[in-house]
């Protein structure tokens, strides 16, 4: 049994922000919340004024992360919802890093 983060259990979960969250770094922040709390994700910009991504890491990192998508997001945005989908348990992070999309 390994001691990685005492074996916390690890989740994958996508995301969909909804609100002014384009035009206002809110890619870029989410990049650097997701990276200070050692998660591996991507962000992307979509067509329809929504941003879009998927993070993984400990469970409770992403609790952490999900409030922050939900309630804080960038300084100038404004958030009015936060859609999570897809939540599972995964035996190892898929991705690497934390990068935006294009």
């Amino acid at each position: 049994m390994s001691n990685d983060a005492a074996g916390a259990k690890l989740c994958s979960v996508d995301f969909e922000i909804f609100g002014h969250v384009q035009g206002v770094c809110f890619r870029m922040y989410t990049e650097k919340e997701g990276l200070r709390l050692g998660l591996c994700g991507w962000v992307k910009n979509t067509n329809k004024g929504t941003v879009v991504g998927q993070v993984q890491g400990p469970a409770d990192m992403i609790c952490e992360m999900k409030v922050w998508l939900s309630k804080e997001g960038s300084p100038s945005c404004r958030i009015t919802r936060a859609s999570f989908s897809n939540e599972r348990s995964i035996d190892k992070v898929e991705l690497f890093g934390f990068k935006t999309r294009f």
